[in-house]
């Protein structure tokens, strides 16, 4: 029965490892993107405010996704594009929202106070939302055919912790690097004190380089739901795109495939999002029925 037991769980894991490999992009995605959320929270609230993302994590992956995947799998899938479309919008919108703050142009309320966490950590589980939702589907979509209901739930639950454990590990390092830069540079080693200053410093460019990476990564994903996902409802001339764009530099090697074909999706996904946000800028316009002022603060 234990030599059983363990066969089958050696199945699960074998399973689980070659269905999230496909997923890492990802995976590396969601890391990036979020250590924004944690931005300017006081140092004793971010392993916490971390905590409460990763939960929510944990629960938007089994109590929403894998029973949604599993019964849309089975009894609706050409709904599966659409949504993925939907959810592709959502992250070219929020991508699109950051690149205009980059220049100014802010589009809502200004937040000048201490952060919501309320607020941040929703916003954080939102956007996890739809980035675990590609995980969870690509690895479903690699799953052997012939697996058994059971064993695909089993299969999806450890990707689920597994993933989680992978990202929200990565994020916890990525926000208290810098309490172990100031830990280092009280060390009686003049070596390790240098070291620790050295972190420290390099902190405030490291984050806004994650911030630059996240923001990309989300308009990338978000470019390529929404591209990709067209193609299987039906608008061709989106994949037709990709695989353009994979023909004419497939000679080059696969490394700069993935280049062009990550650019092309990030370039639409900031297009997609811009269009949206000119959407909604025109909706709040007029539901207030007055313009917003110039630099974007709304009025109330």
């Amino acid at each position: 029965m234990s030599v059983g037991l363990l066969a089958v769980v050696d199945d699960i894991l074998s399973a689980a490892l070659r269905a999230s490999a496909k997923s890492a992009g990802v995976v590396i995605d969601d890391a990036a993107v979020t250590p924004q959320y944690v931005q300017g929270i006081t140092p004793a609230r971010e392993l916490p405010v971390v905590g409460k993302i990763a939960l929510g994590s944990i629960a938007n992956k089994f109590l929403i996704i894998i029973p949604v995947a599993l019964l849309l799998t089975a009894f609706a899938p050409a709904v599966l594009p659409f949504l993925l479309i939907l959810g592709g919008m959502f992250l070219c919108y929020e991508g699109a929202e950051k690149v205009l703050e980059w220049f100014g142009m802010h589009h809502g309320a200004e937040d000048d106070g201490p952060r919501d966490e309320k607020k941040l950590v929703l916003g954080a589980v939102r956007t996890d939302l739809i980035l675990s939702a590609e995980i969870m589907l690509i690895s479903l979509s690699n799953l052997d055919e012939g697996m058994g209901i059971w064993q695909t739930l089993a299969v999806l639950a450890v990707i689920a912790l597994l993933m989680t454990g992978i990202v929200y590990g990565a994020v916890a390092l990525l926000v208290k690097i810098d309490d172990i830069g100031l830990r280092m540079a009280k060390n009686p080693s003049a070596r390790v004190r240098h070291t620790g200053m050295r972190i420290v410093r390099s902190m405030p460019a490291v984050f806004r380089v994650i911030s630059v990476v996240g923001t990309v990564a989300m308009l990338w994903v978000g470019g390529h739901l929404v591209l990709a996902n067209l193609g299987e409802v039906g608008v061709t001339f989106t994949l037709d795109l990709l695989h353009g764009v994979e023909h004419l530099l497939e000679a080059a090697g696969g490394a700069v495939v993935w280049i062009g074909e990550t650019a092309v999706s990030a370039i639409a996904g900031l297009l997609v999002g811009l269009v949206i946000v000119g959407v909604l800028t025109v909706i709040r316009r007029l539901r207030h029925g007055e313009p917003h002022h110039a630099g974007g603060a709304a009025t109330h």
